[in-house]
């Protein structure tokens, strides 16, 4: 594929991956873009279909998937999620960085794909500091709440796999953790700006 590598950025919930790819959004404008992987689940107060998730329903996404349209898919706590190479290869086509935000199981049929891009998990300092933050959030049900954390054990084991990541950062400290993921990214960033749009 043309245009700057992919990053698959990967790591359990409540580990920083949002308010960091914020930070590098927001530093680097214009150099990024999201693909929206598609869901089954609902969306939730204030997310927006196109923009937070392409909500679609199961039979349309199964039908999709069976018909190779998806890069990866997963089922997590009962719904489906999914990237497709239609939102990869919009979000090359602009010259922009392509951001992939996805599960161990999608990092590794990834990793059997013709995709090639730069790896990186965002990991918690250790589970307690997980679960508190987790907590913290006040949006998910106990029972929500204890798979993800079984999850997140089985995605912090998985990550410390040798080769399977070119990058582990571990979101102690926002600053700091903020600070290593630029450094993965610059190369392709300097790519980018150095391109002359068309």
């Amino acid at each position: 594929m043309a245009g700057p590598r992919p990053v698959v950025m990967s790591g359990p919930s409540g580990a920083g991956k949002s308010t960091l790819l914020k930070k590098l959004l927001k530093e680097f404008d214009g150099v990024f873009g999201f693909s929206v992987s598609h869901t089954t689940r609902n969306p939730r107060p204030g997310e927006e279909n196109g923009k937070d998730y392409h909500y679609v329903t199961r039979e349309t996404m199964q039908a999709a998937i069976d018909n190779g349209e998806f890069i990866e898919n997963a089922v997590f706590s009962g719904n489906m999620y999914g990237t497709s190479k239609a939102a990869v290869q919009a979000v090359q086509a602009k010259n922009l960085i392509c951001i992939l935000d996805i599960d161990m199981q999608g990092v590794k049929n990834i990793k059997r794909t013709d995709l090639d891009p730069i790896y990186i998990s965002i990991q918690p300092p250790s589970m307690q500091e997980l679960e508190k933050r987790l907590r913290d959030r006040k949006t998910e049900s106990e029972e929500s709440l204890q798979r993800r954390l079984n999850a997140a054990n089985v995605d912090m084991e998985l990550s410390k796999e040798p080769g399977l990541f070119d990058v582990v950062i571990i979101n102690q400290d926002l600053d700091n953790a903020y600070g290593k993921l630029k450094e993965a990214l610059l190369e392709e960033i300097k790519k980018v700006k150095n391109t002359p749009t068309a």
